[in-house]
């Protein structure tokens, strides 16, 4: 009898959600692949690999290897969320000392 309820369920859309949803993982995966090979303007890809030349066997290649290359490339999804958390961090403090920005702040749903 369960087993009916589930296969009803299946034939009902739970396949199309399904597919969706493996859809959606492919299409991260892809977009994850070409932002991985996409390099952060201004950084010398021969010096950073002489770095990582240096630096064999040591946390930073543990780290590349976490990163599946991304970091020996240092391209633009290496970075992570860093960039975000240091802006906030500028803005928070900034906002403490101009009064513009406090106001921003304080505004609700625009600041």
């Amino acid at each position: 009898m369960a087993k009916q309820g589930a296969l009803s369920a299946l034939g009902k859309g739970g396949m199309s959600e399904l597919w969706a949803r493996l859809r959606f993982l492919f299409l991260a995966i892809i977009v994850y692949r070409i932002g991985a090979h996409i390099p952060v303007p201004g950084i010398n890809p021969d010096r950073l690999a002489d770095l990582f030349r240096q630096n064999e066997g040591t946390i930073l290649s543990l780290f590349n290897m976490f990163s599946g290359g991304a970091l020996e490339r240092m391209s633009i999804f290496a970075l992570g969320i860093m960039p975000y958390i240091s802006a906030s961090i500028i803005m928070q403090l900034m906002s403490a000392v101009s009064p513009q920005l406090e106001q921003l702040k304080k505004e609700g749903e625009a600041g």
